[in-house]
């Protein structure tokens, strides 16, 4: 098992990387077990999806929404925390599946966040500079 620190913005996480199964890194950060799944062919840029192996406690929501309600608002949530370097949409602005809506910043590495349906931007809930982990609503998209 490989050991890392990364510092961001002044916090210090502890990152442990051990087996790697086809496509999938067993991964643990601050103590918490991580499953990354990466892609087979990176199409532009190689992302990893991260998921917790095994949750603390099932949060009040659940993450997964019906298809009726993920069709009005989508959330974008953080993939893994870091900090958000540039933004480049606005409130009311149009979007399109797959557009770059912003930059972020994870363990030296800067990351497209893209749209995930085509939609009109209802609300951003970060701004420039800020740190963020893993989950946080970045932007609302309608």
């Amino acid at each position: 098992m490989k050991e890392y620190k990364y510092k961001i913005n002044g916090k210090t996480y502890e990152v442990a990387i051990g087996n790697i199964e086809e496509n999938v890194a067993h991964v643990e950060v601050n103590g918490t077990a991580y499953e990354v799944e990466m892609e087979k062919k990176p199409v532009e840029e190689a992302k990893p999806v991260v998921k917790p192996v095994a949750p603390a406690a099932a949060p009040a929501s659940s993450p997964a929404q019906p298809a009726a309600t993920q069709a009005k608002k989508s959330g974008i949530k953080s993939p893994l925390p870091g900090v958000i370097v540039d933004i480049r949409v606005s409130v009311g602005q149009a979007v399109k599946k797959g557009e770059t809506i912003m930059i972020l910043e994870a363990m030296k590495m800067e990351n497209n966040i893209n749209a995930d349906k085509d939609g009109k931007v209802t609300a951003i809930n970060v701004s420039a500079g800020e740190s963020v982990m893993e989950g946080t609503d970045l932007v609302v998209i309608e």
